[in-house]
């Protein structure tokens, strides 16, 4: 039997899944990492702990796996959408990597919004913000001067990740779509947006497509990780379109809901739709585009909950359970890092607010998932806004949806019948993608037909919507009256 190996960088972990050429998972592992947040609105990774991640999921995978490397035909790395890592001449990373959920850079997107707004827009599909690679660099520019002036090369997480690898510096098409260095119509990097940051362009590493073989597992590299030298290496691409291509949405109209580091909405469409609160990146099916809206802190919001206030997920949502919808007045808003649809604004600050003398740590665990829930509906008023039609079922992905509260209650606050598959994560996308690369399938069709297993119906419970919409009125009005305190420090 021979195998396919896709490895992801989420928020906070890698996760591996490695499955054979009938398209059945053989075995999977996670290995968490820390998230840094500086100065408050920082948010940054070390490079070597991803390096120190994925040793630790490969190894994990062979001891459950019993197989042997060289049995593996083809690997594939997705990570966090244009995660920068800047880099010296000699390929070394000159600061910690720059996560996207920083927002450091509110002065750069907002000077970049009222000097180039409309041009960036028309070139990258998107208006500035903290969360591209663009305004972030500006920072680095103004703050660290000494970084920006050594600057060589630019990776993005999985590409620093793929280069340890194979020793091959490039990007693909998809991550490049995110950086908002890219010319999003002509499918290349932009001379104009590379002046506008005041950057070389030969920084940024060559585009290729998602399913080319880009190289192979260097010697280096399989000493490091116990991989088998010469293993072939795809290219690959970002984590959300693995995991809309592990769900299944392979096809003009299928809807992704999802709960992982962020939340998202996603409509697979023909074309894109430029507008400030929707991302736009293509799909890995030609002519294909999975527009959506977006909240910064979905599963990063619980996770955040769990570190800081102590416990285990399936004890907290045990807890959380027992507690009624509206958590008896007390209400959470998931601004940890700003928020992105419908707002678009960096400076909002998360929230708990009508905490009473009787509410319980449980009140407050579930004031975390409602609040992320609200966060999702919020955001889908942008789809309807721009006229992107949508089905109310949908495939929910993430690690948030495998708790069976959560997913219920998502179902519930958005009124959407929610299905599950035996595993949606961007990994399973990536082994996938893996198998496209190397011949295993011909085609997007071809692999999710033998790799997508539909696991799980959640449908919504009317009385609960019902109630879930009254609280969500509140919801918006605290945001309304909270907004101007934090836009006003």
């Amino acid at each position: 039997m021979k195998y396919l190996l896709g490895i992801d960088f989420g928020g906070g972990a890698s996760k591996a899944t490695l499955i054979n050429t009938d398209g059945n998972i053989i075995a999977e592992s996670s290995a968490e990492y820390p998230t840094y947040y500086p100065d408050g609105n920082g948010c940054e990774q070390i490079p070597e702990d991803w390096q120190k991640a994925l040793c630790e999921n490969i190894n994990t995978l062979k001891e459950k796996s019993g197989i042997d490397p060289a049995d593996i035909l083809c690997i594939a790395v997705d990570s966090a959408t244009h995660t920068a890592v800047l880099c010296d001449e000699n390929k070394k990373p000159l600061r910690p990597a720059i996560h996207w959920t920083d927002s450091r850079s509110v002065k750069e997107a907002t000077e970049l919004n009222e000097k180039y707004g409309d041009e960036i827009l028309k070139l990258s599909y998107h208006r500035p913000g903290t969360f591209w690679t663009l305004p972030q660099l500006l920072w680095v520019k103004n703050n660290e001067p000494e970084t920006y002036e050594k600057l060589r090369y630019i990776f993005f997480e999985k590409d620093y990740i793929r280069y340890i690898l194979t020793g091959v510096f490039c990007t693909d098409y998809i991550e490049a779509e995110g950086s908002m260095l890219f010319d999003c119509e002509k499918l290349c990097w932009s001379e104009r947006l590379c002046e506008i940051a005041g950057l070389d362009i030969s920084c940024l590493p060559p585009v290729k497509s998602p399913t080319d073989i880009i190289g192979s597992i260097t010697a280096s590299a399989a000493a490091l990780t116990g991989l088998s030298e010469g293993t072939p290496v795809i290219c690959g691409t970002t984590d959300t379109v693995m995991e809309i291509f592990a769900s299944g949405a392979v096809k003009k109209g299928c809807v992704t809901v999802k709960l992982a580091t962020a939340g998202r909405i996603c409509v697979i469409t023909d074309r894109p739709y430029p507008h400030r609160d929707i991302v736009n990146y293509s799909h890995v099916v030609n002519g294909l585009w999975y527009p959506g809206s977006a909240t910064k802190s979905a599963a990063a919001s619980y996770r955040w909950y769990r570190d800081t206030f102590g416990g285990n997920y399936k004890d907290l949502d045990k807890d959380a359970s027992l507690v009624p919808i509206g958590c008896e007045g007390l209400r959470f808003h998931p601004y940890l890092n700003g928020e992105l649809s419908p707002y678009a604004d960096p400076l909002l600050c998360g929230s708990f607010t009508g905490i009473r003398a009787t509410h319980t740590k449980a009140h407050f665990t579930r004031a975390v998932l409602e609040g992320v829930c609200y966060a999702l509906l919020d955001s889908r008023s942008v789809l309807e806004n721009v006229g992107i039609e949508y089905a109310l079922t949908a495939t929910a992905i993430g690690g948030g949806t495998k708790g069976e509260l959560w997913r219920q209650m998502a179902a519930d606050v958005l009124g959407m019948t929610l299905l599950t598959t035996e595993s949606s994560d961007s990994s399973l996308g990536s082994a996938m993608l893996a198998g496209i690369g190397i011949g295993v399938f011909k085609n997007a069709e071809e692999a999710a037909a033998k790799c997508v297993k539909i696991k799980s119906k959640t449908t919504p419970i009317p009385e609960n919507t019902e109630k879930y919409r009254k609280v969500f009125e509140e919801y918006k009005k605290i945001h309304d009256a909270l907004a101007p305190i934090y836009d006003a420090r």
